[in-house]
């Protein structure tokens, strides 16, 4: 059986995403379809781009990934197929894909422009139901990549998120806040190595030298607060204390235990965050 994963900002009170899911199953009825998610923020690009990134590699192999954050829905900008490792992925050329394709040493990419395997009509305003979608069950149906369009070479890229490391000082920002009000910062790729240590290494396309961070030393500033020490998870802290501790996903959160640290903090999606690694002191 073949998976689609399907990664919107189109909510779901709206018919979009149902609608999506019908031509998929008129054309690919054997496919299973998973909804990753459909709460991205409406056009924040970005966000969908983390989001994919962070939920691509719990999918089987062969998954087809359709993602449809499309602020330039009915532009220039390219609707496509990429092959990736034992993935594929279907979207448009707007930088979504940016974090997951790093991710690859390589892919194969196609603008998706064989009226074969689109709708009959396509609109200029929902691409998802009648570029996206079509392409997504007939590549799951067999259908070639290289059936779906000519060759891409350059794709449209989205900055990297900040990350400076400088002496004893990480600069990062706020890359995302959850349903939780927790803010996941660009701060990672973050390992327990010790119970006490840390070891910050590259992610994203951020190259520099893994650093170890005694865990019970850092400080965390954000927003004129200095929060001290990372934590392993709610539980070492007391309800309502703002804490850091190491997400899921091997980020620098902030988080607040039984409560929410984006109020808190009043804090947004760019606000910078500085991880100052201290040492710790010989008794």
């Amino acid at each position: 059986m073949q998976t689609i994963a399907l990664l919107t900002d189109f909510g779901t009170e709206d018919i979009y995403v149902g609608v999506m899911k019908g031509i998929i199953s008129k054309i690919a009825p054997e496919s299973e379809v998973i909804d990753i998610t459909h709460g991205v923020r409406p056009q924040s690009v970005r966000e969908g781009a983390f989001a994919l990134l962070n939920s691509y590699r719990y999918f089987p192999k062969n998954t087809i990934f359709v993602t449809v954050i499309d602020p330039g829905v009915g532009s220039t900008r390219k609707p496509i197929a990429v092959k990736a490792g034992d993935y594929c992925f279907i979207a448009p050329d707007n930088g979504v894909l940016s974090y997951v394709l790093a991710s690859f040493d390589q892919f194969q990419v196609v603008e998706i422009t064989n009226p074969n395997y689109r709708m009959p009509e396509v609109s200029s305003t929902f691409h998802g139901r009648d570029v996206f979608a079509p392409a997504a069950a007939h590549l799951a149906a067999g259908v070639d990549l290289a059936d779906f369009g000519e060759r891409v070479v350059k794709l449209f890229q989205l900055p990297q998120p900040a990350l400076d490391i400088v002496g004893k000082e990480v600069r990062g920002e706020i890359i995302h806040i959850d349903h939780f009000g927790n803010l996941m910062t660009s701060i990672g790729q973050l390992r327990w190595v010790e119970e006490e240590t840390l070891r910050l290494e590259p992610r994203f396309s951020v190259w520099h030298e893994p650093v170890s961070i005694p865990s019970l030393a850092a400080q965390v500033l954000v927003h004129g607060q200095t929060l001290y020490a990372i934590r392993h998870a709610f539980h070492e802290s007391q309800r309502g204390d703002l804490m850091v501790q190491v997400d899921s996903n091997g980020y620098l959160e902030i988080a607040v235990n039984l409560g929410n640290a984006a109020k808190r903090l009043d804090a947004m999606i760019g606000d910078e965050v500085v991880l100052k690694i201290g040492e710790l002191e010989e008794e």
